[in-house]
């Protein structure tokens, strides 16, 4: 149970940091305006990010950050320390197989985004997704779809981070990526779901799940079958279980990617023209429970396979 703890902790301090506005600090001006972004490392790799419009709280909000970033990696320090105390040994370096299915989701990070982006309704195009995604500004987009796409990078990073990639795919995994997906959105936000919910033009009602018998069902799921198979049904089980108030479906497909990167096995993401279809096989599936048609949907059309 500590190993689990400080690998918790460390997940969670790893989550913070990426969310965290901290780095070095560049002052850009465009219109008579000006704007800060930050240059940090993020696993070796210099990485920009778009702040906000300047102003001093903002600036001085960065420079706090910077101290607070560095205690946050002085834990990580302390923690790697007492796992290595109690005999936990870190997995070495990953399979080629995972390195190139990372460099693959990398690839198709803003298609992937952009995509889910559509399944949930956001008004936003490729290239504004892909503009948020670099850290620049849009305009026409309201504060809430920016917000999700933001989220969705993050849970997306979260699941390519070489710590979380070789964690396994279990509960743990799948409370932070709603807690990522739904950051801001919702109170409740990485927490099992504890009130009734309906699902829009369906009669089914998906009862109140409970933590213990979410967790078994997940591992059953998870360490059984085939990899495409684990992916697909883990899929398919939370978003019909609903487990969370809000952000099942995204905090569904991030788990099944979970599962996929981690064997090196390609990446799942429903494209844009085929959301109404899905959408239907997916009711379908919620009223009946037979999983067969939107699974064979769900390989055919959204499953991408690392050429």
């Amino acid at each position: 149970m500590e190993i689990n703890k400080l690998i918790q902790e460390k997940l969670q301090i790893t989550k913070r940091l990426e969310k965290l506005n901290y780095g070095t600090i560049e002052i850009r001006e465009k219109d008579s305006k000006k704007y800060i972004y930050t240059h940090f490392r993020n696993e070796g790799i210099l990485t920009s990010k778009y702040v906000g419009e300047y102003s001093n709280e903002l600036y001085n909000l960065v420079l706090e950050n910077n101290e607070l970033a560095k205690e946050l990696k002085k834990r990580l320090k302390a923690i790697n320390k007492e796992l290595k105390s109690i005999n936990y040994v870190e997995q070495g370096d990953l399979k080629p197989e995972v390195e190139l299915n990372i460099d693959f989701a990398r690839r198709n990070l803003v298609d992937s985004i952009y995509k889910q982006a559509m399944l949930e309704g956001v008004a936003t195009t490729y290239s504004d997704t892909e503009e948020i995604i670099n850290g620049g500004k849009v305009n026409g987009m309201t504060a809430d779809d920016i917000g999700k796409v933001v989220n969705l990078k993050h849970a997306w990073e979260f699941i390519m981070s070489k710590d979380v990639i070789t964690y396994p795919s279990n509960y743990a995994i799948l409370c932070q990526l709603n807690a990522l997906v739904e950051e801001g959105f919702s109170y409740t936000a990485g927490k099992i779901r504890s009130v009734p919910v309906t699902i829009g033009g369906c009669s089914y009602i998906p009862p109140i799940p409970f933590e213990n018998q979410v967790i078994e069902e997940l591992r059953d799921i998870v360490n059984s079958k085939d990899i495409i198979d684990r992916a697909i049904d883990s899929l398919l089980y939370i978003m019909r279980r609903q487990i969370f108030l809000d952000g099942n479906k995204r905090t569904a497909v991030l788990f099944a990617n979970h599962i996929l990167i981690a064997n090196g096995k390609g990446l799942i993401v429903i494209p844009a023209d085929k959301v109404g279809e899905y959408k239907k096989l997916l009711v379908s599936y919620y009223e009946t429970n037979n999983p067969k048609e939107i699974k064979k949907f769900l390989i055919d059309k959204c499953y991408l396979k690392i050429n």
